[in-house]
């Protein structure tokens, strides 16, 4: 098994990130000055109220969005600042997404979109790589299966293992059982999980569901753009409790 151990060296790094939409008496501060690390290897989740500030952070931290002051870090490389061109080679080369509504295309089979991402940039996958991958999400029997013959949960499962294929080095999940009946999220989440303890990833994962959150290592929470507690070791009881703490 991998060490998840949250205090490896960061994946991600925040420095003093502000984030603001619109101008003047319309303007909203979405990002007051955001200051987080997020380790390697490690699986954590951001929560907070509606408006809070997690979906911003964490397309920020994807590069999916500019930030106003401040500096974003992938590993060793400064994002902030990067052209469009470049933005789009870092989240197609070093980045995995995981998202609600799936993003599967249709007409494809489940392997064909998992294969996807990397046709796309002109590389051959890693084949024992992809037999782990697909072994992991247990789909090796629903392969030639397109995303209309295949449940939410596996659908989904599907993203997972597109998004790993590459061996990114961050996965972002934002709300990735938000669409899933409740076994089918505990199936995502419990691979998801294993894909940190056991493959080494590292995910960052936007979440509004305490039961989902308790997978991780670590949660931050969020209100009115800026992190206001941080939990270890979180199970659904803590996590309601820090979420009522930030009502309060």
């Amino acid at each position: 098994m991998i060490s998840t151990a949250v205090n490896a060296p960061p994946a991600v790094v925040a420095t003093d990130v502000t984030k603001v939409y619109g101008s003047g008496d319309a303007a909203v501060h979405a990002l007051r000055g955001i200051r987080v690390a997020f380790a390697r290897g490690a699986f954590t989740a951001i929560m907070g109220p509606s408006g809070s500030g997690k979906s911003t952070l964490m397309h920020c931290l994807a590069g999916l969005d500019t930030v106003d002051q401040g500096s974003v870090r992938l590993g060793d490389v400064e994002i902030t600042g990067m052209s469009d061109r470049q933005l789009t080679r870092l989240r197609r080369e070093r980045l995995g997404f995981v998202f609600q509504s799936f993003n599967l295309l249709p007409s494809l089979t489940a392997e064909q979109n998992i294969l996807l991402p990397l046709e796309l940039a002109g590389r051959q996958p890693d084949r024992a790589w992809m037999d782990h991958v697909i072994s992991a999400v247990g789909l090796r029997d629903r392969l030639s299966h397109r995303p209309s013959e295949l449940s939410g949960g596996q659908q989904q499962r599907v993203a997972c293992a597109r998004a790993l294929l590459h061996r990114p080095e961050v996965i972002f999940a934002d709300e990735p059982t938000g669409n899933l009946d409740s076994r089918s999220g505990t199936e995502v989440l419990g691979f998801l999980r294993t894909s940190v303890r056991e493959m080494g990833q590292t995910i960052v994962m936007v979440t509004h569901d305490p039961v989902a959150a308790s997978y991780a290592d670590r949660v931050v929470f969020l209100r009115d753009g800026l992190i206001r507690a941080e939990l270890a070791q979180p199970t659904p009881e803590t996590v309601l409790d820090a979420l009522k703490q930030l009502e309060v």
